[in-house]
């Protein structure tokens, strides 16, 4: 005896999003942001082990320096988190930790593209302020059609 099954006979569940809070968002940036200079720093030192006349060049106190290098840092910031978003699939080590991930607002999985939009809508000066608010929706969400969704809190209706 075959049992055939018919479409009303299969139950399908859509998953009910629960916005990350401005207190979980604010956590994964300050997590992301630590671990970001961690790493730059340790890249910094290996360049500096590696080739010590890079470090002749940090004593200069041209103006335009220092303008430059914190371009260059939120350039560098902004590849690291779309690389980090992409490889994880929504999440960067922030989000691992919270048990948060940054999907489409359809609920879907972000794409590679939408990772590194992502990642360079969070270098725009001021954007961390963006934050602010309930619902917390900054920036980089509300440019990329996205939203933060806390994944511990994700129920089937």
């Amino acid at each position: 005896m075959t049992t055939e099954l018919n479409a009303p006979d299969i139950l399908t569940f859509e998953p009910n999003y629960i916005r990350a809070s401005a207190g979980k968002r604010f956590l994964n940036y300050f997590i992301d942001i630590l671990v970001f200079y961690a790493l730059f720093f340790a890249i910094g030192i290996v360049i500096a082990l590696l080739f010590p006349a890079s470090l002749d060049s940090l004593g200069d106190n041209d103006p335009g320096f220092g303008l430059i290098d914190r371009i260059i840092t939120l350039v560098i910031y902004a590849v690291y988190m779309g690389l980090v978003e992409a490889i994880f699939k929504g999440k960067s080590i922030g989000k691992l930790i919270t048990q948060t991930r940054a999907l489409n607002l359809d609920g879907t999985r972000i794409s590679v593209k939408t990772a590194f939009a992502r990642g360079f809508s969070r270098a725009v000066p001021f954007c961390v302020f963006s934050a602010f608010g309930t619902p917390c929706d900054p920036w980089q969400d509300r440019w990329t059609n996205t939203m933060v969704v806390d994944e511990k809190q994700i129920h089937t209706v």
